[in-house]
C-alpha cells in the first residue's frame, strides 16, 4: 500500500510517502513560512524523488488537530481535493497521537504537548505498547498547566513545543518525574501519521469527504466574538 501523509498543524510542516511500513521519501519544514506556500510544491517534490504521482496512492493520511486554525484547514482541504481526484481515501490521525508516538520507545507515560498561547496546551497522556501501539490515558483536552501537571502520578516523558515553552515551570512541579525527549523529537513527523493513518484504515476509521472537519479543541475567534454577540443580545 502507497500512503502520501502530511502534517500542517503547527509552526511545522511534514509530508511523507510510505510504502506498506516504509518511509520511501519524507519532507520537513521549520522555517516559518505559510503552509498554503509549502505544501503543494512539497507533494510534487516527494512524487518526483520517488518516480510516482498522485494515482500512484491507495490511501491519504493527515493531522487532523488539534493545532492550527489555519494549518490545519490547509492540509486537509489539500488532501480532500487529492482524494477526489483519485477516488481514494482519507486516514485522519490526532495531531497529538502522531507528536507521541516520537516516544513510542519510553517505557514512562507519554505527554506530548502544543502550545495553544494563553498559558494552555493541547495535550494528552499516553503509554506505548508492546505492538508499538500507543493507549491513551483520559481524554485529549485544552488545559491551563497548572491545572493539569499535579494530575501526572508517575515518570513522564514530555514532548512538543509547549512541553519546550514551559519546560521550567514543568520541573518545578514534577521534580522527580518529568524528563524532556532529544531535541529532533519535538515535532510530529509526517511517516508517524502515514503509519498511524494506516492503522486507522485497517480499522475501516476513515474521514466522509463531505462532512468532516479539523479537530480544534478550542473556539476561533470568530466564533468566541459571534458568541460574544449572541450573550450580548
Amino acid at each position: 500500500m502507497i500512503t502520501l501523509a502530511l502534517d500542517s498543524s503547527s509552526k511545522t510542516v511534514g509530508i511523507a510517502l510510505l510504502e506498506d511500513d516504509e518511509t520511501l521519501v519524507e519532507s520537513f519544514f521549520n522555517l516559518g513560512v505559510n503552509s498554503s506556500i509549502l505544501l503543494l510544491p512539497a507533494i510534487r517534490d516527494v512524487f518526483q524523488k520517488a518516480g510516482m504521482d498522485a494515482e500512484h496512492v491507495d490511501l491519504w493520511a493527515c493531522t487532523t488537530g488539534p493545532g492550527s486554525f489555519t494549518g490545519l484547514r490547509i492540509g486537509l482541504g489539500t488532501l480532500k481535493g487529492l482524494a477526489l481526484a483519485t477516488g481514494r481515501p482519507i486516514a485522519g490521525v490526532s495531531t497529538l497521537e502522531a507528536l507521541a508516538f516520537n516516544g513510542i520507545h519510553s517505557s514512562r507515560v507519554i505527554c506530548p504537548m502544543m502550545d495553544a498561547q494563553r498559558n494552555q496546551v493541547y495535550t494528552a497522556l499516553y503509554t506505548a505498547e508492546s505492538d508499538f501501539s500507543l493507549r491513551r490515558i483520559g481524554e485529549e483536552r485544552l488545559a491551563d498547566l497548572e491545572a493539569f501537571l499535579p494530575r501526572i502520578t508517575e515518570k513522564a516523558l514530555f514532548l512538543g513545543d509547549g512541553a519546550l515553552k514551559n519546560q521550567q515551570r514543568i520541573v518545578e512541579c514534577l521534580p522527580d518525574r518529568a524528563c524532556f525527549a532529544a531535541p529532533h523529537l519535538h515535532a510530529v513527523r509526517a511517516c508517524a501519521v502515514g503509519l498511524l493513518g494506516r492503522e486507522s484504515h485497517r480499522r475501516g476509521e476513515i474521514l466522509d469527504l463531505l462532512t468532516f472537519t479539523p479537530r480544534y479543541l478550542r473556539l476561533s475567534e470568530a466564533e468566541v466574538k459571534r458568541l460574544q454577540q449572541d450573550q450580548q443580545g
